[in-house]
């Protein structure tokens, strides 16, 4: 393993994903998965995120299409979350969705909108509960 790409995934994941998600995969790392978490950090986040040639918001872009498409719930609602680290607004995320329904079929459309909302609904909860927090 390249220790540098790794280093430079490790950056672009926390920065994408959020310290909480990548801490969360981290501290269930063991003998079996360890390779797989250095072998995802270093090469889809430091070789391919870590590329020049495309914005992070673009990759954010074609990601929650393609897992849309692959039918990939987990990981979907770990990348609506990093679409908005990365810039991504609701109505953005809702037009990848519904163009994947057109190129994709519906019923991955409408489990990928089922996803979305539960992670946009989780997040205006932490945000109430934030704001709560801060008022008390």
């Amino acid at each position: 393993m390249d220790r540098a790409t790794y280093e430079k995934g490790m950056k672009i994941r926390r920065r994408t994903m959020g310290d909480a998600y990548v801490d969360k995969a981290m501290e269930r790392m063991d003998d079996f998965t360890s390779e797989f978490q250095e072998l995802v950090t270093t090469y889809c986040w430091g070789e391919i995120w870590g590329r020049e040639g495309l914005e992070p918001k673009t990759r954010s872009i074609i990601n929650l299409a393609m897992i849309s498409a692959l039918n990939r719930p987990h990981e979907l609602a770990g990348h609506v979350r990093g679409a908005l680290n990365n810039g991504l607004t609701r109505d953005e995320i809702k037009e990848v969705l519904l163009q994947v329904g057109i190129y994709c079929g519906v019923p991955a459309m409408v489990d990928s909108f089922r996803v979305a909302r539960g992670v946009l609904d989780a997040i205006d909860a932490e945000a109430a509960g934030q704001e709560g927090d801060s008022e008390s």
